[in-house]
């Protein structure tokens, strides 16, 4: 629906792709905007979540990451904190290291959503892996 508005406000054929007007216009696709709204509303609530340092005192990569709670049950693995986690922690590292400022994480978070334009969240995933 955001890509047929946005084709016929700017009138492009449906042939065309938006992934440029997306980044012109500055709007967020919905998937970009359910990882924007997910990150946020982790950050606002971090003191419910445990970084992994608590867990072990290994120096690696992941210890500033977020722990992930073992979950069993697909409902519980799908919902918004366990999503958030995986989320936060596919995150770059220039980023999450900002978390302590919700505003410099806010508009940091926003512009590189919008440099990327995520189609999905597996899309989101698969960009941040190494």
């Amino acid at each position: 629906m955001q890509k047929r508005v946005l084709r016929i406000l700017m009138g492009i054929g449906y042939r065309d792709s938006c992934i440029e007007l997306f980044k012109e216009e500055k709007i967020l696709i919905l998937p970009s905007q359910y990882i924007f709204s997910l990150l946020l509303l982790i950050i606002s609530n971090m003191s419910l979540f445990v970084p992994n340092s608590v867990y072990h005192d290994i120096n690696t990569r992941q210890k500033n990451d977020l722990h992930v709670p073992h979950a069993h049950r697909t409902m519980y693995q799908k919902g918004v904190l366990y999503s958030g986690i995986k989320v936060f922690n596919a995150l770059p590292s220039s980023i999450k290291t900002i978390s302590d400022n919700p505003k410099k994480f806010k508009t940091t978070l926003k512009r590189y959503l919008l440099s990327h334009s995520f189609y999905s969240v597996d899309e989101f995933f698969s960009e941040s892996k190494p």
